[in-house]
């Protein structure tokens, strides 16, 4: 019992210690997401190491939980009505920074001298994004307009796009390596792909069915809960993209259901509390040691993909007939990496055991630093977009 003790002391406090950060995100020209990544490192084994052992073993399932709220309420951007706004635009910028990042950061290291296998594995990485960092700086700020919609629109088709891009080069570095396992790698990422898509498919059609036949408040609330964790549940038994999943459902819910807006209300009601222990344990898991040692090819890769990103965000924009405010912040907004580009890397790692060390290193240190600097230019791009605030009801035309 006083191990149960220490759990829920331990879980109150980091609440109530995400609550300060809310309120010092005021005060401060930092976003919330980072003061609470900073407040995980300043507790965890990097700083004070304040947190119990058994903290260590709630991070998957809390960061798991979480990405399923944050993909399912994506899956809510991408309703037709939406598309047909913003829709050439989500998509032309999506592709473009996707492909900008990749190519950008495959040169990088090409004139870095990285190892062609090296190098291809860490350009399929470089697209993937931090969907949850960008939602919830979007959510602080209250922005909306064009370019949030546009941005949460790219967030939401990002990690489809990256997971194409990662499983092609990694599929070509295996090819290189003479082990016979590019096919494998290209199954890989098809199954991911298609199994989130016809899973998400599958208890999303019923689900727009259910819902609006509920009475609204604590019936919509458990169906709402119920479908988020069914389909994250059985994304990871039969191992595909539990984000994707949680995606498509909410796509399919938004597209298909009379009152649509009910379940996304009510996840979004809880989503907050589990969002807290997500940035502050994202925190207390990194490794700041891994910064000093990314060396040449980590920092090249670091420059690359910011680089790839603002050029191909504006690119895709500029192609697309984006405003100006898109196609100049865009690139910005889309900085945050983590969670989904760690995943990569570790089955990169998998498929190349004489590059393990290295690709985990190199990632793990460039996430540091995106994780902690990437919420910060989310800010400056929704200020610079003039859409900052704009959610609280000031009337602003487009």
């Amino acid at each position: 019992m006083a191990d149960l003790g220490v759990i829920i002391t331990t879980l109150g406090v980091l609440i109530l210690l995400g609550l300060v950060g809310d309120l010092l995100s005021h005060r401060l020209p930092l976003p919330r997401v980072t003061l609470l990544v900073l407040f995980g490192v300043a507790i965890g084994p990097p700083g004070l190491d304040l947190l119990p052992e058994v903290a260590d073993q709630w991070y998957p399932f809390i960061s798991n939980l979480a990405l399923l709220m944050v993909g399912f309420l994506l899956g809510s951007k991408l309703s037709l009505a939406n598309l047909r706004h913003v829709g050439r635009h989500v998509l032309g910028v999506s592709l473009f920074e996707v492909l900008g990042a990749s190519l950008l950061v495959l040169l990088a290291l090409w004139l870095a001298g990285a190892p062609p296998a090296l190098a291809l594995i860490l350009a399929g990485i470089a697209p993937a994004s931090a969907p949850a960092a960008v939602t919830n700086v979007v959510e602080e700020a209250q922005a909306e307009g064009k370019f949030t919609d546009t941005l949460l629109g790219i967030v939401a088709l990002d990690d489809a796009w990256g997971l194409i891009v990662f499983s092609l080069l990694l599929a070509v570095a295996q090819s290189l390596g003479g082990d016979g396992s590019a096919w494998a790698a290209l199954l890989h990422g098809g199954r991911e792909l298609g199994g989130a898509l016809l899973l998400g498919l599958a208890i999303g059609v019923p689900a727009a069915f259910v819902t609006g036949r509920l009475k609204p408040g604590q019936p919509t609330q458990a169906e709402a809960i119920g479908v988020v964790l069914l389909a994250g549940g059985l994304a990871l038994l039969l191992e595909v993209s539990f984000l994707l999943t949680a995606m498509v459902v909410g796509a399919t819910i938004v597209n298909l259901a009379a009152h649509y807006e009910r379940p996304f209300a009510e996840i979004q009601y809880i989503e907050w509390p589990f969002m807290i222990l997500f940035f502050l344990l994202a925190g207390a898991s990194l490794h700041l040691g891994e910064l000093a040692q990314i060396g040449l090819i980590g920092g090249a890769y670091v420059l690359a993909r910011a680089l790839g990103l603002i050029l191909g965000a504006y690119a895709g924009g500029r192609i697309s007939g984006a405003p100006a405010r898109v196609r100049r912040w865009m690139g910005l907004a889309i900085m945050p990496q983590a969670g989904v580009a760690l995943g990569m890397a570790l089955v990169a790692a998998n498929a190349f055991p004489a590059l393990q060390e290295r690709i985990v290193t190199l990632v793990v240190g460039s996430t540091v630093l995106f994780e902690l600097l990437g919420p910060v230019l989310t800010r400056t791009a929704l200020v610079r977009s003039g859409e900052w605030g704009r959610g609280k009801g000031a009337a602003a035309s487009e």
